[in-house]
This record gives C-alpha cells, sequence and structure tokens, in this order.
C-alpha cells in the first residue's frame, strides 16, 4: 500500500486526530460508489478510507472541503437532507438556545411563554406547537416528550449549551427507516463535541439584567478525554412583570477514540425558573389595560429540573459499522398559565389559571449494524436496527390554580408507555448514477393509564408497519436528483388514546388513536453547476391520517381530522469569496384539511396556525484581520388563525447581526443586536375567546398575541485557553 501524506503530516502522526473527526462527522458507512465528505478544514482525505474500510471495501474518492455545510453532491438521499458544522454554528447570535434548530432550512423558533418554557416551531406548513411532527436528539438523547403536561411532543431544549454543538444533521419527511415517532415533518441530529479545540471562558451581558457566563474545557483523562462546562444565566426580558429567569447548566463527558472505534459517555444536569408573560388579547391592549410587553396575570410562570445521563459507541469492523446508544433521563416541569383569564370561571379575576406538572423518568436506547451484502455484481450495504423507549410519569396532571398555586385537581395521572422500533435499509447501487434506498419500519406503542377519573384509565397496545422507497440518480453535470417516498407515524397522548371523558366537562368524548399514519413524497435535486454555489430544490407533499392531539391546556383531546401539506423548498449555500459566505433559504407552503373543520359559522378546511411563507437570508464574514460579522435576517408569512381562514396573522420580519472583534490570539470581543430594525411584530399569534372583566359571560373571540422582543444588545467577552 502507498505511503499517504496529509499536508505535511504523515499517515501515523495525522490519523488518530482523523478518525475521531471521522466518527464524529460521518456516523453513516458510505454508500456504495459514493464518496463521502468531511469538513477537516485544510485536510485531504485521499487516503483514509483505505485505513478505516474493510478489505475489498471500495475506497473514499477525494473530497470537497467545506467549512460550514456539508451538502454537497453525493452526500445525502434526499434534496432536503444535509449538515450544518460547528463553524457556521459559532458565528450566528442566538437569542434562545433553541434557535439552533433555524439552522434548519424552513425551521422558524419562537416563544409564546417564559424563556424556560419549550420553544414554539413552525416547519413544513406545521404550528408544531412545542415540538409535535420534528424529532429533536442531542448526542443520540430523544428530546419530544410524549404525553406531557403541557403537550405531546414537547421539546424543551433550554439545556442546551450552543458552543457545544459539532453538528446538526437534519432530515425532512417520512422517507428514512432509522427515523420514527414525531419525525414525519423532520428530524434534527445534534452531536456534541467530544473534544473542543480550545477551551471557552466567556462573560455575556446584555439590556434587562441579561447575564450568561460559560466556561468549558476538554483535557485528556485516563486514555481519553474529559469535557467539562459550566453555565449559569439570568435574564429579566423587556416584560413590565420582570422574567427573573435564571438557569444552572452543567455537563460532563468522557470520550475515547482510537481507529476504528468511538465511545463516549455524558452527564448532564440542568435546572430553571421563571415569571412568564403569555400572549395577551389585542383588545386589551387597544383599551389601555395593559401594554404590548404586560401581563394581565402576572402570577404565571414555571419552574423545572433535568438530569441524564447518556453512552454511545460506534465501532468499524470486517462486519462493517456497528453503532448502539443507551440513556436515562429524569426531569420536572410544573408550569402556570392563564389564556382565558375569567371565561370558565367569572370570579375571582384570574380565576381560569391552570397548572400543568410531572415528574417523568425515562430508559431508551437504540442499536444498528450495516454491512456490506453484493449480489449480483452490485454494490448493496444494508443496515437493520432496533429502538426502545420506555417513560414513567408519576404523576402527570392538570390542575386548576390561582394565583400560583393550586386550588383543585382536574385530572392526575400516573402513566407507563414505551415505544420499540425495528426497521432495515438496503442501499444498492445499480450503475455509477443510479442508486436505489428500500426500508421498512416497524412500530410498537404500549400505554398504561392510571387516572382520577375511573372512566380515563386503561390499557391500549398499538402496532404499524412503514415502507420507505428511494431513488437518488446523477451526478450528471454536478447535478444529482432524488426520489422520495414513505410512509411513518406520530403517536398520540396516552392520555388521550385511552379516555373516554373530558376532565374538565364531564362529558363523554372519543378516545384517539394510539399511532397515526402519515404518508409523504418528494421530488428534489442538489447541484454544483456554478462554482461556489451548493443549491437545492425540493417539491414535497405528505398526508396525515389525523391531527387529533391531546391538548394539555384543556386536558383533553382536540378533535381534528385528516390534513394534508405541500410545498416548496429551494436552499442556496454560495461561497462568494474566502472570506464571505451568503446564504439564501425560501420555503412555500399549504396545509389544509381533507373535510371542512370547525363549527359553523367558522368551519371551513384551513389548519389553523400552518406556516405558509418562511425565508432566510444571512451573510458570514470571517478572516477579515480581527475583524468578523453575521448578518441573518428571517421572514415567516402570515398564516390563518382558524378554519375559514377569516383571521389571519401579520408576517414577522427579524434581522439579528453579530460584528465580532480579534482583541489578541486568545480573546475576542463580540457585540450581538437582536431585532435589529425594531420590529413591532409578534413571535406567535392565536384566535379564540377569552373573557376580561365586565365583558359578558360567553367571552370575546379575539386576536392574542405574544410580542416580539424589541431591539436588544449583548455584548461577549471570550477567551480561549
Amino acid at each position: 500500500m502507498p505511503r499517504c501524506r496529509i499536508g505535511a503530516l504523515s499517515r501515523s502522526r495525522a490519523l488518530p486526530n482523523l478518525i475521531q473527526d471521522f466518527f464524529v462527522k460521518t456516523p453513516r458507512l458510505p454508500h456504495p460508489r459514493r464518496p463521502t465528505r468531511t469538513a477537516i478544514s485544510g485536510a485531504s482525505l485521499l487516503c483514509l478510507a483505505s485505513t478505516l474500510l474493510p478489505a475489498g471495501a471500495q475506497e473514499l474518492a477525494p473530497v470537497t472541503i467545506q467549512g460550514t455545510y456539508d451538502n454537497a453532491i453525493r452526500t445525502s438521499d434526499a434534496a432536503s437532507q444535509g449538515v450544518v458544522t460547528a463553524k457556521l454554528i459559532e458565528n450566528r447570535p442566538t437569542l434562545r438556545p433553541a434557535e439552533v434548530l433555524e439552522f434548519v432550512p424552513g425551521v422558524i423558533v419562537t416563544q409564546h411563554s417564559g424563556d424556560g418554557k419549550a420553544n414554539q416551531y413552525f416547519l413544513r406548513g406545521f404550528n408544531l406547537d412545542h415540538g409535535t411532527d420534528f424529532a429533536t436528539y442531542v448526542d443520540g438523547m430523544p428530546v419530544n416528550m410524549p404525553t406531557h403536561a403541557h403537550g405531546h411532543g414537547y421539546s424543551d431544549l433550554n439545556w442546551l449549551i450552543p458552543e457545544l454543538v459539532n453538528r446538526i444533521s437534519y432530515k425532512k419527511g417520512p422517507y428514512f427507516a432509522d427515523e420514527g415517532d414525531f419525525s414525519s415533518a423532520g428530524v434534527a441530529r445534534l452531536g456534541l463535541f467530544d473534544t473542543l479545540p480550545q477551551g471557552i471562558a466567556s462573560l455575556t451581558l446584555g439590556a434587562n439584567s441579561y447575564g450568561r457566563a460559560l466556561l468549558t474545557q476538554s483535557v485528556p483523562w485516563q486514555n481519553g478525554k474529559l469535557l467539562y462546562a459550566l453555565e449559569a444565566a439570568h435574564n429579566n426580558g423587556p416584560w413590565e412583570e420582570p422574567e427573573r429567569f435564571h438557569r444552572a447548566n452543567g455537563v460532563l463527558r468522557y470520550s475515547t477514540a482510537s481507529d476504528i472505534s468511538r465511545t463516549s459517555v455524558t452527564a448532564m444536569a440542568y435546572s430553571a425558573a421563571w415569571h412568564s408573560t403569555d400572549q395577551i388579547p389585542q383588545r386589551a391592549v387597544d383599551q389601555g389595560l395593559v401594554g404590548r410587553f404586560g401581563a394581565l396575570d402576572p402570577t404565571d410562570g414555571g419552574s423545572t429540573e433535568r438530569t441524564s445521563l447518556s453512552f454511545q459507541t460506534e465501532r468499524k469492523s470486517d462486519a462493517g459499522l456497528f453503532k448502539a446508544n443507551a440513556y436515562a433521563i429524569a426531569s420536572k416541569l410544573s408550569l402556570v398559565s392563564n389564556f382565558t383569564y375569567n371565561l370558565d370561571n367569572p370570579e375571582p379575576l384570574n380565576a381560569d389559571q391552570f397548572i400543568q406538572a410531572e415528574s417523568r423518568q425515562v430508559l431508551g436506547g437504540a442499536a444498528s449494524q450495516s454491512f456490506a451484502t453484493p449480489f449480483g455484481g452490485y454494490d448493496s450495504t444494508t443496515t437493520i436496527g432496533t429502538s426502545l423507549r420506555m417513560d414513567w410519569l408519576d404523576p402527570v396532571g392538570l390542575y386548576q390554580g390561582l394565583g400560583g398555586r393550586r386550588v383543585a385537581t382536574v385530572q392526575e395521572s400516573q402513566v407507563q408507555q414505551s415505544l420499540l422500533g425495528l426497521y432495515a435499509e438496503n442501499s444498492t447501487a445499480w450503475t455509477p448514477t443510479f442508486r436505489t434506498l428500500l426500508g421498512a419500519r416497524y412500530d410498537r406503542m404500549a400505554v398504561d393509564v392510571r387516572s382520577s377519573i375511573a372512566g380515563n384509565a386503561g390499557q391500549h397496545t398499538a402496532d404499524l408497519t412503514s415502507p420507505k422507497l428511494s431513488f437518488i440518480l446523477g451526478p450528471w453535470n454536478k447535478t444529482e436528483y432524488f426520489v422520495n417516498l414513505g410512509s411513518g407515524f406520530h403517536s398520540n397522548d396516552a392520555r388521550g388514546v385511552i379516555a373516554r371523558i373530558a376532565p374538565k366537562e364531564g362529558t363523554p368524548i372519543d378516545p384517539a388513536p394510539a399511532l397515526v399514519r402519515t404518508t409523504g413524497s418528494e421530488l428534489g435535486l442538489r447541484t454544483e453547476a456554478i462554482a461556489g454555489l451548493q443549491s437545492s430544490l425540493a417539491l414535497w407533499q405528505l398526508n396525515i391520517g389525523s391531527e387529533l392531539v391531546f391538548s394539555g391546556d384543556a386536558g383533553n383531546t382536540g378533535a381534528s381530522g385528516a390534513s394534508r401539506r405541500w410545498g416548496l423548498e429551494f436552499n442556496n449555500h454560495y461561497r462568494a469569496t474566502p472570506w464571505l459566505l451568503l446564504d439564501a433559504d425560501i420555503a412555500v407552503s399549504r396545509a389544509e384539511f381533507d373535510s371542512p373543520q370547525g363549527d359553523a359559522p367558522n368551519a371551513g378546511r384551513y389548519v389553523p396556525g400552518s406556516v405558509e411563507t418562511v425565508v432566510s437570508l444571512g451573510a458570514v464574514i470571517s478572516d477579515r484581520g480581527p475583524w468578523s460579522g453575521q448578518f441573518q435576517l428571517r421572514y415567516f408569512g402570515p398564516r390563518p388563525l382558524i378554519e375559514d381562514n377569516s383571521q389571519r396573522s401579520d408576517g414577522t420580519t427579524l434581522a439579528y447581526v453579530r460584528v465580532g472583534y480579534q482583541l489578541n490570539r486568545k480573546t475576542k470581543l463580540a457585540l450581538d443586536v437582536f431585532n435589529v430594525f425594531d420590529s413591532k411584530a409578534s413571535d406567535i399569534d392565536y384566535y379564540y375567546a377569552s373573557r376580561l372583566k365586565g365583558e359578558p359571560p360567553e367571552g370575546v373571540a379575539d386576536r392574542h398575541f405574544h410580542p416580539v422582543e424589541p431591539r436588544s444588545l449583548r455584548l461577549t467577552l471570550t477567551t480561549h485557553f
């Protein structure tokens, strides 16, 4: 075998670091006859495959270096699939931790309550609420929480430390056999660093008593690397009632890597508390009862805790690539809210307040084995895998509140639920320019609910099989084409699956299906025909058998029928010069029910809250002497607020700017400006009835909104060591 050189280093000297980078950044086996790319700056991996791949496997072709995206041709199975690297993540300012998900083209992250509550998400014609139909994972651990006190699929990412995120891998649509619950609209998998390039000590100060301190470093320990991170933050926000949000966060991670394997063990702990300003009715502002940043119930708020222990391992052998992970999570939440004020209870003031609380334990894991399965002279790779997740909630409850205290129990439950998944997927290269991906997935859900309402207790099981098929053609003229077809599902809240009595009204209701089928298809292309420009285009559609979801706010199942969505996504990443990167992502979509929903006269086919237009424009400037900068503009357009589309939200446009200056080799100063143009738009809008003092018993239907935060500045001093 010829001697390989990477830059000025021999393979023997450079290989250990490259091996680690390979396993961090290339979790899947290379597709047959498809070169694999990594984003190792300044290194060519011409010879890496000869060392990593088993005997007889085809070697990797030369790679293209891309510092911020790994979205070139021959790197994915769909036009809407991609990877964002740490280099881009560190350049963009984020108002909230979960905004790292906006690196996924078409995703919008907003908030309608306090900073400690899970964000509101939008994608592909969905108002995803707090996470339903968009699956999120951090280092293999699921973020979505089923049968959650506030809403099924609740995805709280406020415990995430963005500086530790090494890469974001994203997919959209139900075309991938290894993705299960909550992933019909999309999935984002956030991977953490094993080893930081440098230690970080940073201090951020900003308006409204904002403060954040971070200390993180990775050091050698016991033949591996030990990474630790400590974070503390505080914020009052622009609200008339100070938010008094504070959080404490800690991460401890041990990892080892060799030529053929990588293993990590990670412990995390997080706690937060806050006072929240929820959405308010427009008429209250018009009448001068409250300002745009005011609260009608100042006793709303919440507290949460989360601890976790996770394990990941990957190992290459002559048999192929083996991957496994396991996790244990414990969390608590208490959330105090009031959205209707006195609609249900006329006295005393703000008597509609409710409290949602839960205590949860989660155990789970996944394993997969990929191996070469050549037949008939064709290169083929097959992957088989399994996943299991078990949740215990004791209790999960909905309570009547007053002044932030519980005064009555609406419903309290103890829930056990499990979800088992089995899948197989085969990739076969029939010609150098034609490849197929064929897969199938089987999922089985089991729930056991004990409730304070006798009619809402019981057990139930359900299963579902989901086939997948993709065709990948090309590349020709630096352009490849995709046809993706697939069936998936989303689960429903276990309480809604069992319930036969509405907790608040005491009236009979129909239980929700445990697993709801989704079917989707996509036509796409990805091209690099223009030098320096990566572009992708995807035309997609998605059908959902039912949008029945459990409403934590009401304590019962809210009925909605089958729906369909379709849209177009056009994403562009352009390296204009060595120091300037430009992004332009556009997504348009439409969502409607198969049959009219709602009560006359508001019956209609429109899905409330379904986003129709999302535009994101960005520019990153780097390597201009000591200066660097980033500009990001995002727009999400008007949305129907009720089924007949007679009430619509306005569009929202926000811009962020970061200006950085390198004081010396180790120290950097950065100024972040959020809402640069001081937009007076809304983060979220709803249309429903609420009742203020002096209003009729049936209340008043009105637009309720949560304003975007006004222009604010944050200054960060960062020292690397």
